[in-house]
């Protein structure tokens, strides 16, 4: 099927993972419920290299009809949609908070001022896309008025763990020759410690401000929102050459136009507007899962 008359024949290739015991009568359900759309099944095949990654290939561009039917049949599955072979990226951002880390970092340090729920709250719709997030920040950085700057180092120790697979993700990736950088509209007290664990080459976050070694409730210099992860994304981007690949991973609505910019936006366990906005998603394993559907053999991870 030609895309828009340009005479390009497109083939929308989808990778998944999913539930090996349903998934062969998955498989045939919805090839005959496509069989008459714009997206036909035309394809469908186990890796080799991989005995739980299902390559889908359709003819067409039509991705809505073709997300519409992988979320009725294959449900809780980890997946990415390409109109191009899927290759591994040159290229990877990601966010941090409840990306590739388990915690959303201002919500934990609340705890220690006692504000965990209301500041929680907040965080919460905004991630949903309810909130504008610079207001958003604003006012939960100024509930943190007077907090020692140590409680930061507690929260670090006690609270906050890297999601599984994060870690070797992120090394697999560095060591196929992909730029890794870590941008999140947290804070660097926290988004530092947790690139040099992960191993990100870059860093780019907020600074809270602090006097006297208690925060003030202010922030030191720009905020970073979803506009500046977008700016990151195409900054490397254009270092790297405008066909480089890339990949990015995220799960609010500050990361959609980051997910969107990518060659593979990964929405990670997200909020239904981030994982709408995206052409790929982690709902079933963990971050690891991306290198399988990378096709990057488990002997060839790095830890």
């Amino acid at each position: 099927m030609s895309a828009s008359g340009s005479g390009v024949f497109l083939i929308l290739i989808t990778r998944l993972i999913a539930d090996p015991a349903t998934l062969e009568t998955r498989l045939d359900t919805m090839t005959a419920e496509l069989a008459n759309t714009s997206v036909p099944v035309a394809h469908a095949a186990i890796l080799d290299f991989c005995g739980d990654v299902l390559q889908v290939e359709s003819p067409g561009d039509d991705r809505a009809v073709l997300r519409e039917a992988l979320d009725k049949h294959f449900s809780e599955c980890d997946a990415i949609i390409s109109s191009a072979p899927i290759e591994v990226p040159k290229l990877f951002v990601s966010d941090m908070d409840s990306t590739m880390i388990g915690q959303e970092c201002i919500d934990e340090l609340a705890d220690f001022a006692g504000l965990k729920d209301k500041v929680a709250d907040i965080t919460e719709r905004a991630m949903q896309g309810e909130l504008d997030f610079e207001s958003a920040l604003t006012e939960r950085v100024g509930l943190l008025t007077g907090l020692e700057e140590s409680a930061i180092t507690r929260c670090l120790e006690e609270r906050i763990t890297s999601t599984p697979g994060a870690r070797t993700l992120v090394q697999t990736l560095k060591s196929r020759g992909c730029k890794t950088v870590l941008v999140t509209g947290g804070f660097h007290h926290f988004a530092d410690v947790v690139a040099k664990q992960l191993g990100f080459d870059r860093v780019v976050g907020n600074r809270l401000e602090v006097t006297n070694s208690a925060l003030t409730g202010r922030l030191d210099g720009p905020i970073v929102d979803s506009a500046t992860k977008k700016a990151v994304l195409l900054e490397e981007l254009a270092a790297l050459g405008e066909s480089a690949v890339s990949m990015s991973a995220g799960d609010g609505a500050n990361d959609i136009p980051m997910l969107q910019a990518s060659s593979y936006g990964i929405a990670y366990r997200a909020k239904p507007k981030a994982r709408a906005a995206s052409n790929g998603w982690i709902d079933r394993g963990d971050l690891t899962s991306l290198l399988k559907l990378l096709e990057i053999p488990e002997m060839d991870w790095v830890a």
